[in-house]
């Protein structure tokens, strides 16, 4: 086997980790994002604690998946948009904490600022992704979904039955995304170990 041939086998035996990771991951979100929205959407209508618990729960998820994200992530690849949006939905978690105490309203604008941030950053990492993975285009349609929610988000803030509604839309897209995304990079995988 020549020098090439060897570069080109560890290559695509990276991309399939790569991939195969990213693919796992999506699968495990969209199952946490439907049970989110299963407990939000049942005990968390008639709890209000479960309710706020679910409120701080969905963000320190998301930074949670992010790390997973960063470490499926070959090191070659620069990681600063996954660094970024760790922080903020570290940042985010507290934030809804301390804005629950002052009510849902302050708690939903707090929920809107971060999804219109992290989506504008999971288009971005999506674009990105997209030229070396495939298989991204339902993520770059979800960043671009989650800046208009979180737009709705603030705006309803003040009707906050609407916007615990529009919150449990915005988890259920998520997990919809997630999984047409794990699909895809299963297509891509099979592509790659084919050819």
């Amino acid at each position: 086997m020549n020098t090439t041939n060897e570069l080109n086998t560890i290559e695509t035996a990276q991309f399939v980790q790569t991939a195969r990771g990213l693919r796992t991951l999506y699968f495990v979100r969209a199952g946490f994002s439907i049970l989110w929205v299963i407990v939000m959407t049942t005990a968390g209508k008639t709890n209000a604690a479960l309710a706020d618990v679910l409120f701080i729960l969905y963000p320190a998820w998301d930074a949670l998946a992010t790390w997973f994200d960063i470490r499926a992530t070959p090191p070659s690849v620069p990681k600063t948009p996954q660094f970024i949006n760790l922080a903020i939905s570290v940042g985010t978690t507290v934030a809804v904490a301390l804005a629950l105490k002052a009510g849902v309203p302050t708690a939903l604008m707090v929920f809107g600022a971060w999804a219109i941030i992290t989506g504008v950053i999971q288009l971005i990492l999506g674009l990105t992704r997209r030229k070396a993975l495939g298989g991204q285009w339902p993520m770059i349609i979800s960043g671009g979904q989650s800046t208009i929610a979180g737009i709705s988000f603030i705006a309803l803030a003040h009707a906050p039955t609407m916007g615990i509604s529009s919150l449990v839309g915005y988890a259920a897209f998520g997990a919809f995304y997630f999984v047409l995304s794990g699909i895809r990079l299963s297509k891509t995988i099979k592509a790659s170990q084919a050819s």
